[in-house]
């Protein structure tokens, strides 16, 4: 299975560490959007995008690229890294969700996680997270990317296998 996860991680690599241990998983290719190839993307089974959470927000160049992606479809899913958690009626890969919906993408899951996160407020105290994503965390990212695999998998092979 082709996959390739588009990740945008700039304060402290937490996104990153996300994206590097689905990728572990996933066998996958792991890039910026400023890197992504759109005739690679087009030939992925499973195409990944990922950011931190800005003022409850994903990173605009990710959502930029995505809004700049031509509609094709394929599979897809979204991930997060977050300082504070999100809330359960407005998450924050739903615009993305629904944004790679638009463009034809058939979005499998969602992943979020707690992440390190020094923002504003958060640096008077040195942050909040600070051990985050820990090995814990790390563990349900692999566990996230091998449902994706296997349901890849079954896909491919058919339900009897």
């Amino acid at each position: 299975m082709k996959t390739v996860i588009v990740c945008v991680s700039v304060s402290h690599g937490n996104t990153r560490c996300v994206a590097d241990a689905m990728a572990q998983v996933l066998g996958a290719k792991v890039v910026s959007p400023e890197e992504a190839d759109l005739a690679e993307l087009a030939d992925a089974d499973l195409v990944g995008f990922g950011s931190g959470v800005f003022y409850s927000r994903l990173h605009p160049r990710l959502t930029d690229f995505a809004k700049a992606l031509p509609a094709s479809g394929g599979r897809a899913f979204v991930f997060a890294t977050s300082g504070l958690p999100e809330i359960p009626l407005a998450p924050f890969t739903r615009p993305l969700v629904q944004l790679l919906e638009g463009k034809g993408f058939e979005v499998e899951e969602s992943f979020t996680c707690r992440a390190f996160d020094t923002w504003a407020p958060f640096k008077l105290v040195g942050g909040i997270n600070k051990q985050r994503p820990n090995a814990e965390d790390l563990a349900a990212v692999r566990a996230f990317a091998a449902r994706l695999r296997d349901r890849a998998g079954r896909e491919v092979l058919g339900p009897d296998h």
